[in-house]
């Protein structure tokens, strides 16, 4: 018996504790049941598909080239992959052997590959560390370079950046594309986290439990040792942006209708002015 027919013989109700269905009609019927399961989520179904398939099709549209040359651009070549490895669709040795191939094919120099090549070797660096770390991951490597004490930090994410009302058009765009997509680029994550642990002053674990919520590609060792490198713990200095780097790499869109753009941003200012205003008691970078 099809689970559609199943489901109309018996409630979701009588499904097992901690059991979820696993066969739907289609992409409709699915989001209809997880409405029921879960009415207090918001949002609806992500826009990123799973499955061999769309991994496969990802795979073979990867430009490795074109990911060195614009890959920190909001809208850069990334490829999308990270859902794919983070559940084991596809293996980091097949995308390498991917990025290879595309080589071959596209007769480039190995250099345009590199970039992409390298975020693997990240990737297998992070999983390695946390196969040797453990529960340590969740702990500060290092201590923090920013003059402020861990226990400065606070232990939970406020009301306006768990609902994405911040005011700042563009940690709230972060913050609703991670909650209703399960997805973000690579370098809003990097601002959405500085913003949190810097401008917030909030534990770095608590942002990063905040991300593991919501992100369909959330790997604890890439995530928790990226939010450290953020924090700095496990980095030679705390990671900070300004708004001109912010406009430079999202093409503006956020500052253009942000009603704090101008006076009213807190990263109007230049990277030494950041570092004397955030960590007034940390030494030079």
């Amino acid at each position: 018996m099809q689970w559609a027919g199943a489901l109309r013989m018996q409630s979701v109700d009588s499904l097992l504790p901690g059991d979820l269905p696993r066969q739907f009609a289609n992409r409709d019927e699915m989001a209809a049941i997880l409405r029921q399961l879960f009415p207090e989520a918001p949002g609806g179904l992500s826009p990123m598909q799973g499955g061999r398939r769309a991994a496969e099709k990802a795979l073979a549209g990867i430009d490795p080239a074109a990911y060195g040359r614009n890959r920190n651009h909001l809208g850069g070549a990334v490829t999308r992959l990270s859902p794919h490895i983070r559940h084991g669709v596809l293996s980091l040795v097949e995308v390498r052997e991917a990025v290879f191939d595309w080589l071959e094919r596209s007769k480039q120099p190995k250099a345009a590959a590199q970039k992409l090549i390298s975020e693997l070797g990240w990737r297998d660096y992070w999983q390695r560390l946390w196969r040797q770390l453990g529960d340590g991951i969740w702990r500060d490597q290092e201590p923090l370079k920013t003059g402020h004490s861990s226990a400065s930090y606070a232990a939970e994410l406020p009301a306006d950046l768990l609902s994405a009302h911040t005011g700042l058009a563009c940690m709230d765009g972060f913050a609703s594309e991670l909650i209703l997509t399960g997805w973000l680029h690579n370098h809003a994550r990097m601002w959405l986290a500085a913003y949190v642990v810097h401008w917030r002053r909030i534990q770095w674990q608590v942002g990063a439990r905040w991300f593991l919520q919501h992100l369909l590609d959330g790997d604890p060792a890439s995530n928790n040792l990226s939010w450290q490198w953020v924090a700095s713990s496990f980095s030679s200095k705390p990671y900070v942006f300004n708004r001109e780097n912010l406009e430079r790499f999202s093409s503006g869109r956020f500052c253009r209708d942000c009603a704090l753009a101008g006076a009213g941003c807190p990263f109007e200012a230049s990277y030494e002015q950041l570092q004397a205003d955030l960590f007034p008691g940390a030494g030079p970078c």
